[in-house]
Parts: structure tokens; C-alpha cells; sequence
């Protein structure tokens, strides 16, 4: 009597913890979320070289530029956040891009000097009107139209750096471009963290003529990688699951067998 409820006990235990682990294994996988108070990681870039070795094209003097341009106008935007809103968490943003924007830009000017390249002195006539409009608003306005204009335009800089990343021929202008993604994906997550980013204004990315020619070049290797799991080509993750779950099953069926034999 006393091994019967035994057996059963045990056997009740194994379809628990069977139970429990097809749920943890078939439950989906949701992605890591750093917290809002949480540091934004920014890789190094140590690693690259930074002689000055290498052609330097038009899109690669443009791109000098543009840094500098951004921080004549976005070093200026996140003081007067500091100095206007009301909301501490504006302030924070504001204070820490205007902070960054000063490192980046020590960053370029020394590239540019490197490579001969003229830097603008002041913003240009778009940026001086945003600037304007930001010194015009009242503290009510004030934080709206600052985190669009600073996000609308950290994404339309995104991809130039990406692609100048990907392209450049000379060694200070990528390991810059480097520098400079990692400076802008940090305040893009900046700015996105005050929650009052209006995606509806932003500008949308441009429908490619045919499905899979878009900017984001995607290959039968890619959609294969895509739908793999573990690293092993051809073999889908529902796949393993009901493998995995089978096994279970047949796992718990056979334990109950021996326990039901003694």
C-alpha cells in the first residue's frame, strides 16, 4: 500500500514538472528590454585605426560636416532644455546630448584637421530656424518641438552614417563614423525615452519597386538564417520544440511504467 502511494506521488511529480517544462519550452521568447534608468551601452572603437591612410571621396568630406553641423545646432537645443522645461526627464536628455555632442564634435574637428577638411562655423539656415523655434516656445511647447526636431533629425543622419561606414576608403573617417553611430543611436534612445515622440511625423523609408530590393538588402542565406535556430540551417525551431516535447512525453510514460511494474 505504502509503495502504491508512493508511485503515485512520484509519478504525479514527473507529469508536473513535465508539464512545466513544455510550457517554459513552447511559451515565446520575448526580447531583453534594458530599464529606462539603465546606462545605454556604447561599444568601443579602439580597435580601428586612425592614421589618416586612405582616399577621401565627396560623401566623405560631407560627412565631416554634418557631424560638425550637428553639434552646432544640438549642443545649443539640449541647453535651452536644461534651461526650459519643466520636465526632469527633458532636462536629463537635453543635458546628456549636449554633454556628447561636445566629445563628438572634439572628435571631428580633430579628423578634419587631420585630413584638410574646412568646418562650418555656424549652423545652417534650417537648423538656425529650429533653434529659433525652440527659443520662441513657451514651457508648454517647448519639449515637443524639442525632442522631434533633434529626433526627426538624428534619423535622417542614421543611415548616411551607415553607409559611409560601410563604403568610406580612409581609416579616420570610418572608425568616425563608428564613433558617430554609436553617439546617435544613444540619443535617438535618448529621446525616445521622454515617450512624447510623435512617429507619425517622421518621414517613412521610401517603398522599394520590387518586394526584397529595398534599402535593406535581404538574400535566400539571410531568410534561411532567419528561420533556423541555433546556428543549423534548414531546422526550425517548432521543430525542436515538439521534439523536445515528445521526448517528455515519452519520458514521463515510461517512468510511470516502471513505477507501475514495482
Amino acid at each position: 500500500m505504502l509503495t502504491t502511494r508512493t508511485s503515485r506521488r512520484t509519478t504525479r511529480w514527473l507529469v508536473g514538472i513535465s508539464a512545466a517544462a513544455l510550457t517554459f519550452l513552447m511559451a515565446p521568447v520575448s526580447p531583453v528590454q534594458a530599464a529606462p534608468g539603465d546606462p545605454i551601452p556604447v561599444p568601443s572603437s579602439n580597435g580601428l585605426a586612425d592614421k589618416g591612410v586612405g582616399s577621401i571621396s565627396d560623401a566623405d568630406k560631407d560627412f565631416v560636416i554634418k557631424v560638425r553641423l550637428a553639434g552646432l545646432w544640438e549642443i545649443p537645443a539640449g541647453n535651452m532644455a536644461v534651461e526650459k522645461s519643466n520636465d526632469p526627464r527633458v532636462v536629463q536628455i537635453g543635458k546628456s546630448i549636449a554633454a556628447q555632442h561636445v566629445v563628438l564634435d572634439k572628435l571631428d574637428r580633430a579628423v578634419a584637421k587631420k585630413l584638410n577638411i574646412d568646418l562650418p562655423a555656424q549652423p545652417n539656415s534650417d537648423q538656425q530656424f529650429w533653434l529659433q523655434e525652440m527659443k520662441d516656445a513657451n514651457a508648454t511647447t517647448f519639449d515637443q518641438i524639442f525632442i522631434d526636431r533633434l529626433r526627426a533629425a538624428h534619423g535622417k543622419i542614421f543611415p548616411a552614417i551607415a553607409t559611409i561606414r560601410a563604403s568610406t576608403r580612409n581609416d579616420s573617417v570610418r572608425k568616425l563614423a563608428q564613433e558617430a553611430n554609436q553617439f546617435v543611436m544613444t540619443h535617438m534612445t535618448l529621446l525616445e525615452s521622454s515617450n512624447i515622440v510623435d512617429y507619425a511625423a517622421l518621414p517613412t523609408a521610401p517603398a522599394p519597386a520590387v518586394p526584397g530590393s529595398g534599402p535593406v538588402p535581404v538574400d535566400g542565406q539571410m531568410l534561411a538564417a532567419a528561420s533556423s535556430s541555433g546556428g543549423i540551417p534548414g531546422v526550425s525551431t517548432t521543430v525542436i520544440l515538439l521534439v523536445l516535447a515528445a521526448a517528455l512525453v515519452a519520458g514521463v510514460i515510461t517512468s510511470m511504467r516502471i513505477f507501475r511494474a514495482r
